[in-house]
């Protein structure tokens, strides 16, 4: 019963790592086709929360049943090529598209939650959570600090 328990976790251990053939690894640039309208899977335009103008689009991603999100596009950049000038680490003066913005994130009921997000203005890093509403064409996306209470939401529109 023991060695069984130690090959579970090997095997755990080394998909996690992605070292397991049948395990995709994660790279910078995932498939991101549209699936239905039941998942936040596919491109969104982030909408400014202030000013309610779209500024950038946004493509989720499922990997092993989390999602992620990268900027594609960016609309009306402040300068040509922008990039993470407040972001910290390795994210220092990444450029802005191709960025990673959501990660973590995972399905709780009607909801993905436990995840992160990063505002590339700021370059603060936030807890993360996101629901679908209108039918999938809407998507609610929180980010806070420690409890959920304590953020703003945005509401995201999915290109159709």
């Amino acid at each position: 019963m023991l060695k069984r328990a130690h090959f579970v976790c090997a095997i755990l251990l080394l998909t996690s790592l992605g070292m397991v053939a049948h395990v995709p690894v994660q790279t910078a640039r995932a498939d991101t086709a549209v699936s239905s309208h039941g998942s936040p899977v596919g491109r969104w335009k982030t909408v400014d929360d202030i000013t309610g103008k779209v500024k950038s689009v946004v493509a989720i991603r499922e990997m092993r049943g989390k999602l992620y999100g990268q900027i594609e596009k960016v609309y009306d950049p402040p300068v040509p090529d922008p990039r993470c000038i407040q972001c910290t680490g390795d994210l220092k003066d990444h450029p802005v598209i191709g960025l990673q913005v959501l990660w973590g994130l995972h399905k709780v009921g009607n909801r993905w939650t436990d995840g992160h997000i990063l505002d590339p203005e700021s370059g603060n890093v936030y807890r993360c959570s996101i629901a679908l509403e209108d039918g999938g064409t809407k998507l609610r996306v929180r980010g806070y600090v420690g409890v959920s209470l304590l953020g703003r939401t945005q509401h995201w529109l999915r290109v159709q």
